[in-house]
């Protein structure tokens, strides 16, 4: 199918989702089979590399993988049937990046985050998190677990439409985060998921600082 032929919208929708199920999927169900194939046998690397990581690393490292590496590249493959030349990636990498579709990935994965704490707080009623080397209790603390998906969820939101105050929001929560993480880290010294947590906050607000030009005010945010 040639890039300036119009892609049907059914066919656009339908090549999306499977290869959202399965990736490659799309891509065959448009007739680029060997292209398809690749895609189908890089994902299933990937995922082989995370099983492999799991078993030597841990399920935190796995799982840190697969949030960084494995799904970005899901959702892309995804993204890419959709556009009118499946096979050339570096128009889908050009287009992710005009329209800031890796800063509203970011903004979904804050809105999981946000589930995922929910979660943990009413599983795990007993849980304190810790701040600044303390765990407050009683009222403060349950303050000091509600403003992790509060915030989360904001962030998530403010992301995912390209909000300026999105960019403030998680500004203020990343310096926030950082001071808490470099004083926990200075009270209870070295742990893994301590200095992972604090190494990728940092590497990840120098992203996020790098790609500021992606939020606008809401007259100017570029639509879904």
């Amino acid at each position: 199918m040639s890039a300036d032929i119009p892609i049907p919208g059914g066919l656009r929708w339908r090549a999306v989702i499977c290869s959202a199920l399965l990736p490659g999927l799309g891509q065959a169900l448009r007739g680029y089979s060997r292209h398809a194939i690749g895609i189908f046998l890089a994902t299933a690397g990937l995922l082989g590399s995370a099983v492999l990581l799991a078993r030597t690393g841990g399920g935190e490292s796995a799982a840190f993988f697969l949030m960084l590496l494995v799904l970005p590249w899901w959702v892309l493959q995804s993204y890419g049937a959709s556009l009118p030349d499946p096979l050339g990636w570096k128009s889908t990498l050009r287009t992710t990046w005009a329209h800031g579709h890796d800063i509203r990935y970011l903004g979904a994965l804050f809105l999981l985050t946000a589930l995922t704490d929910l979660y943990i707080i009413l599983a795990r009623p007993d849980y304190a998190l810790t701040v600044f080397c303390l765990k407050p209790g009683g009222a403060w603390g349950l303050l000091a677990k509600a403003q992790s998906p509060t915030l989360h969820l904001l962030i998530g939101y403010g992301f995912l439409c390209l909000r300026r105050w999105g960019l403030m929001l998680y500004l203020a929560y990343a310096a926030f985060g950082i001071m808490n993480a470099t004083a926990n880290y200075a009270c209870f010294g070295y742990g893994r998921i301590r200095t992972v947590f604090l190494i990728s906050l940092v590497v990840f607000t120098l992203y996020i600082v790098w790609r500021r030009r992606c939020f606008a005010p809401p007259a100017a945010a570029p639509a879904l």
